[in-house]
Protein backbone atom coordinates (compact mmCIF):
# COMPACT_ATOMS: atom_id res chain seq x y z
CA UNK A 1 0.00 0.00 0.00
CA UNK A 2 1.42 3.38 -0.97
CA UNK A 3 1.41 6.33 1.47
CA UNK A 4 -1.34 7.89 -0.63
CA UNK A 5 -3.45 4.74 -0.38
CA UNK A 6 -2.88 4.58 3.36
CA UNK A 7 -4.15 8.11 3.83
CA UNK A 8 -7.49 7.05 2.34
CA UNK A 9 -7.76 3.73 4.18
CA UNK A 10 -10.84 3.11 6.31
CA UNK A 11 -8.37 2.69 9.18
CA UNK A 12 -6.31 5.82 8.47
CA UNK A 13 -7.71 7.53 11.60
CA UNK A 14 -7.37 5.03 14.45
CA UNK A 15 -9.47 7.26 16.72
CA UNK A 16 -12.36 6.81 14.29
CA UNK A 17 -12.65 3.12 13.44
CA UNK A 18 -15.31 1.89 10.98
CA UNK A 19 -18.57 0.49 12.26
CA UNK A 20 -18.80 -3.26 12.82
CA UNK A 21 -21.82 -4.13 10.70
CA UNK A 22 -22.24 -7.79 11.76
CA UNK A 23 -22.14 -6.76 15.44
CA UNK A 24 -24.74 -4.03 14.88
CA UNK A 25 -27.04 -6.45 13.07
CA UNK A 26 -26.72 -9.03 15.84
CA UNK A 27 -27.59 -6.41 18.44
CA UNK A 28 -30.46 -4.69 16.66
CA UNK A 29 -32.21 -7.00 14.19
CA UNK A 30 -34.72 -9.26 15.95
CA UNK A 31 -37.68 -11.19 14.50
CA UNK A 32 -40.08 -9.42 16.87
CA UNK A 33 -38.39 -6.01 16.74
CA UNK A 34 -38.85 -2.88 14.66
CA UNK A 35 -35.50 -2.91 12.88
CA UNK A 36 -35.63 -5.21 9.89
CA UNK A 37 -32.48 -4.38 7.88
CA UNK A 38 -29.29 -2.42 8.52
CA UNK A 39 -26.68 -1.46 5.96
CA UNK A 40 -23.58 0.72 6.24
CA UNK A 41 -21.99 2.44 3.23
CA UNK A 42 -18.58 4.06 3.19
CA UNK A 43 -19.90 7.30 1.70
CA UNK A 44 -23.02 8.70 0.10
CA UNK A 45 -24.57 12.04 -0.70
CA UNK A 46 -27.55 11.72 1.63
CA UNK A 47 -28.94 8.67 3.42
CA UNK A 48 -32.38 10.32 3.36
CA UNK A 49 -32.26 10.68 -0.42
CA UNK A 50 -31.04 7.10 -0.82
CA UNK A 51 -33.85 5.60 1.26
CA UNK A 52 -36.49 7.87 -0.28
CA UNK A 53 -35.46 6.71 -3.75
CA UNK A 54 -36.02 3.10 -2.66
CA UNK A 55 -39.15 3.73 -0.57
CA UNK A 56 -41.53 1.76 -2.77
CA UNK A 57 -41.22 -1.79 -1.55
CA UNK A 58 -39.00 -0.98 1.44
CA UNK A 59 -39.69 -2.89 4.65
CA UNK A 60 -40.50 -0.82 7.71
CA UNK A 61 -37.52 -0.60 10.01
CA UNK A 62 -34.88 -0.37 7.26
CA UNK A 63 -31.80 1.51 8.52
CA UNK A 64 -29.11 3.03 6.29
CA UNK A 65 -25.91 4.37 7.86
CA UNK A 66 -23.12 6.28 6.10
CA UNK A 67 -19.56 6.48 7.41
CA UNK A 68 -19.36 9.76 5.51
CA UNK A 69 -22.17 11.90 4.13
CA UNK A 70 -21.11 14.34 1.43
CA UNK A 71 -24.41 16.11 0.75
CA UNK A 72 -26.39 15.74 3.94
CA UNK A 73 -29.46 17.96 4.16
CA UNK A 74 -31.15 19.75 6.99
CA UNK A 75 -34.25 21.89 7.04
CA UNK A 76 -34.47 24.67 4.45
CA UNK A 77 -31.99 22.69 2.29
CA UNK A 78 -29.06 23.51 4.56
CA UNK A 79 -26.04 21.26 4.06
CA UNK A 80 -24.52 18.97 6.67
CA UNK A 81 -20.97 17.71 6.21
CA UNK A 82 -18.35 16.29 8.58
CA UNK A 83 -15.13 14.24 8.41
CA UNK A 84 -15.54 10.51 7.73
CA UNK A 85 -16.49 8.42 10.78
CA UNK A 86 -16.65 11.53 13.00
CA UNK A 87 -20.35 11.19 13.66
CA UNK A 88 -23.52 9.21 13.15
CA UNK A 89 -25.25 9.86 9.84
CA UNK A 90 -28.22 7.57 9.26
CA UNK A 91 -31.82 7.32 8.12
CA UNK A 92 -34.68 4.99 9.01
CA UNK A 93 -37.88 4.14 7.16
CA UNK A 94 -41.12 3.99 9.14
CA UNK A 95 -44.67 3.22 8.02
CA UNK A 96 -47.05 4.31 10.79
CA UNK A 97 -49.91 2.45 9.12
CA UNK A 98 -53.15 2.93 11.03
CA UNK A 99 -51.95 6.12 12.75
CA UNK A 100 -53.91 9.04 11.24
CA UNK A 101 -51.72 10.91 8.75
CA UNK A 102 -52.40 14.22 10.49
CA UNK A 103 -50.49 12.88 13.50
CA UNK A 104 -47.38 11.92 11.50
CA UNK A 105 -46.04 15.41 12.08
CA UNK A 106 -45.05 14.22 15.55
CA UNK A 107 -42.43 11.84 14.11
CA UNK A 108 -39.49 14.30 14.00
CA UNK A 109 -40.32 15.44 17.54
CA UNK A 110 -40.59 11.80 18.66
CA UNK A 111 -37.20 11.15 17.10
CA UNK A 112 -35.73 14.07 19.03
CA UNK A 113 -37.02 12.67 22.32
CA UNK A 114 -35.69 9.22 21.40
CA UNK A 115 -32.23 10.55 20.49
CA UNK A 116 -32.00 12.59 23.69
CA UNK A 117 -33.10 9.60 25.80
CA UNK A 118 -30.71 7.25 24.03
CA UNK A 119 -27.74 9.61 24.37
CA UNK A 120 -28.40 10.20 28.06
CA UNK A 121 -28.07 6.45 28.60
CA UNK A 122 -25.22 5.65 26.21
CA UNK A 123 -23.12 8.84 26.25
CA UNK A 124 -24.02 10.44 29.55
CA UNK A 125 -24.78 13.70 27.74
CA UNK A 126 -27.74 15.95 28.47
CA UNK A 127 -29.19 16.73 25.04
CA UNK A 128 -31.77 19.49 24.74
CA UNK A 129 -34.27 19.87 21.90
CA UNK A 130 -34.65 23.08 19.94
CA UNK A 131 -38.01 23.08 18.19
CA UNK A 132 -38.56 21.57 15.74
CA UNK A 133 -35.51 19.47 14.91
CA UNK A 134 -32.18 20.55 16.43
CA UNK A 135 -30.18 18.64 19.04
CA UNK A 136 -28.32 20.90 21.48
CA UNK A 137 -25.53 20.19 23.97
CA UNK A 138 -23.68 22.45 26.39
CA UNK A 139 -19.98 23.16 25.90
CA UNK A 140 -18.67 25.23 28.79
CA UNK A 141 -21.45 27.76 29.27
CA UNK A 142 -22.59 27.78 25.65
CA UNK A 143 -25.51 25.88 24.19
CA UNK A 144 -24.52 24.62 20.75
CA UNK A 145 -25.95 22.44 18.00
CA UNK A 146 -24.60 18.89 17.86
CA UNK A 147 -27.12 17.37 15.50
CA UNK A 148 -30.35 17.60 13.61
CA UNK A 149 -33.32 15.61 12.34
CA UNK A 150 -35.03 15.70 8.94
CA UNK A 151 -38.28 13.81 8.21
CA UNK A 152 -39.66 13.41 4.68
CA UNK A 153 -42.68 11.60 3.27
CA UNK A 154 -41.67 8.78 0.93
CA UNK A 155 -43.72 5.94 -0.50
CA UNK A 156 -46.22 4.76 2.09
CA UNK A 157 -44.18 6.06 5.00
CA UNK A 158 -41.63 8.50 6.30
CA UNK A 159 -37.86 8.63 6.01
CA UNK A 160 -36.25 10.14 9.10
CA UNK A 161 -32.64 11.25 8.91
CA UNK A 162 -30.42 11.90 11.90
CA UNK A 163 -27.05 13.63 11.82
CA UNK A 164 -25.02 13.75 15.01
CA UNK A 165 -21.50 15.06 15.59
CA UNK A 166 -19.69 12.58 17.81
CA UNK A 167 -15.91 13.08 17.85
CA UNK A 168 -15.41 16.38 16.03
CA UNK A 169 -12.67 18.52 17.50
CA UNK A 170 -12.97 22.28 17.88
CA UNK A 171 -10.92 22.97 14.75
CA UNK A 172 -13.16 20.66 12.69
CA UNK A 173 -16.46 22.32 13.52
CA UNK A 174 -18.33 23.89 10.59
CA UNK A 175 -19.36 26.93 12.68
CA UNK A 176 -18.70 28.43 16.14
CA UNK A 177 -22.25 27.52 17.13
CA UNK A 178 -21.68 23.81 16.38
CA UNK A 179 -20.50 21.16 18.82
CA UNK A 180 -19.95 17.44 19.25
CA UNK A 181 -20.60 14.89 21.96
CA UNK A 182 -16.87 14.74 22.68
CA UNK A 183 -16.71 18.50 23.29
CA UNK A 184 -19.76 18.19 25.58
CA UNK A 185 -17.89 15.68 27.76
CA UNK A 186 -19.49 12.41 26.63
CA UNK A 187 -18.43 9.40 28.68
CA UNK A 188 -18.43 7.35 25.47
CA UNK A 189 -17.88 8.30 21.84
CA UNK A 190 -18.04 4.70 20.60
CA UNK A 191 -20.35 5.06 17.62
CA UNK A 192 -21.66 1.50 17.78
CA UNK A 193 -22.72 1.95 21.40
CA UNK A 194 -24.36 5.27 20.57
CA UNK A 195 -26.16 3.96 17.48
CA UNK A 196 -27.54 0.96 19.35
CA UNK A 197 -28.69 3.23 22.18
CA UNK A 198 -30.45 5.68 19.87
CA UNK A 199 -32.15 3.01 17.73
CA UNK A 200 -33.36 1.06 20.77
CA UNK A 201 -34.76 4.26 22.26
CA UNK A 202 -36.44 5.15 18.95
CA UNK A 203 -38.01 1.69 18.80
CA UNK A 204 -39.44 2.12 22.32
CA UNK A 205 -40.88 5.59 21.74
CA UNK A 206 -42.27 4.71 18.31
CA UNK A 207 -43.91 1.62 19.77
CA UNK A 208 -45.63 3.62 22.53
CA UNK A 209 -46.77 6.28 20.07
CA UNK A 210 -48.19 3.73 17.62
CA UNK A 211 -49.92 1.83 20.42
CA UNK A 212 -51.69 5.09 21.31
CA UNK A 213 -52.75 5.59 17.65
CA UNK A 214 -50.37 8.53 17.39
CA UNK A 215 -51.92 10.40 20.33
CA UNK A 216 -48.96 12.39 21.65
CA UNK A 217 -50.60 13.10 25.01
CA UNK A 218 -51.76 9.52 25.69
CA UNK A 219 -48.35 8.08 24.76
CA UNK A 220 -46.47 10.50 27.01
CA UNK A 221 -44.66 11.99 24.02
CA UNK A 222 -46.08 15.51 24.31
CA UNK A 223 -45.05 15.77 27.97
CA UNK A 224 -41.60 14.29 27.32
CA UNK A 225 -40.91 16.65 24.43
CA UNK A 226 -41.98 19.70 26.44
CA UNK A 227 -39.76 18.61 29.35
CA UNK A 228 -36.71 18.39 27.10
CA UNK A 229 -37.43 21.37 24.85
CA UNK A 230 -34.90 24.19 25.23
CA UNK A 231 -37.15 26.54 23.24
CA UNK A 232 -39.96 26.73 25.79
CA UNK A 233 -39.84 29.65 28.18
CA UNK A 234 -37.64 31.71 25.89
CA UNK A 235 -38.20 34.75 23.74
CA UNK A 236 -37.80 33.59 20.14
CA UNK A 237 -38.07 34.92 16.64
CA UNK A 238 -39.89 32.74 14.13
CA UNK A 239 -39.19 33.26 10.44
CA UNK A 240 -42.40 31.96 8.90
CA UNK A 241 -43.33 30.99 5.35
CA UNK A 242 -44.11 34.00 3.18
CA UNK A 243 -41.33 36.11 4.73
CA UNK A 244 -43.43 36.76 7.82
CA UNK A 245 -41.65 37.19 11.16
CA UNK A 246 -43.17 36.62 14.59
CA UNK A 247 -41.46 37.38 17.90
CA UNK A 248 -42.77 36.20 21.25
CA UNK A 249 -42.33 33.88 24.19
CA UNK A 250 -42.51 30.16 23.45
CA UNK A 251 -45.09 28.97 25.96
CA UNK A 252 -46.20 25.47 24.90
CA UNK A 253 -46.14 22.57 22.47
CA UNK A 254 -49.74 21.91 21.46
CA UNK A 255 -51.42 18.61 20.64
CA UNK A 256 -50.37 18.85 17.01
CA UNK A 257 -46.70 19.38 17.85
CA UNK A 258 -46.83 23.09 17.03
CA UNK A 259 -44.88 25.70 18.96
CA UNK A 260 -47.20 28.18 20.65
CA UNK A 261 -45.88 31.75 20.84
CA UNK A 262 -47.30 34.45 23.08
CA UNK A 263 -46.91 37.94 21.63
CA UNK A 264 -46.75 41.13 23.66
CA UNK A 265 -50.46 41.77 23.19
CA UNK A 266 -51.30 38.56 25.01
CA UNK A 267 -52.46 36.73 21.90
CA UNK A 268 -51.13 33.22 21.35
CA UNK A 269 -50.30 31.85 17.93
CA UNK A 270 -49.30 28.27 17.06
CA UNK A 271 -46.41 27.89 14.63
CA UNK A 272 -46.31 24.70 12.54
CA UNK A 273 -43.24 25.49 10.44
CA UNK A 274 -40.51 28.08 10.55
CA UNK A 275 -36.92 28.90 11.37
CA UNK A 276 -36.60 29.59 15.11
CA UNK A 277 -33.95 31.80 16.74
CA UNK A 278 -33.58 31.80 20.53
CA UNK A 279 -33.26 35.47 21.50
CA UNK A 280 -33.11 35.40 25.30
CA UNK A 281 -33.00 32.94 28.13
CA UNK A 282 -30.21 30.73 26.77
CA UNK A 283 -26.71 30.43 28.14
CA UNK A 284 -24.30 31.74 25.58
CA UNK A 285 -26.69 34.12 23.82
CA UNK A 286 -28.44 33.67 20.48
CA UNK A 287 -29.02 30.19 19.03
Amino acid sequence: MTPSDASHSRWSDLDRPPLNVPALRRGLLRPDGLWSALDVVDATGSTNSDLAARATGLTEGTVLVAEEQTAGRGRLDRTWTAPARSGLFFSVYLTPGAVPVQRWGWLPLLTGVAVATGLARSAGVDTALKWPNDLLVTVGTQERKAGGILAERAGDGVVIGIGLNVSLREDELPAPTAASLALAGAVSTDRETLLRGVLRSLEQWYGKWRAADGDAAASGLQEAYAAGCATLGRTVRAQLPGDRTLTGEAVAIDGDGRLVLSAGDGLQEPVSAGDIVHLRGAAGGLT
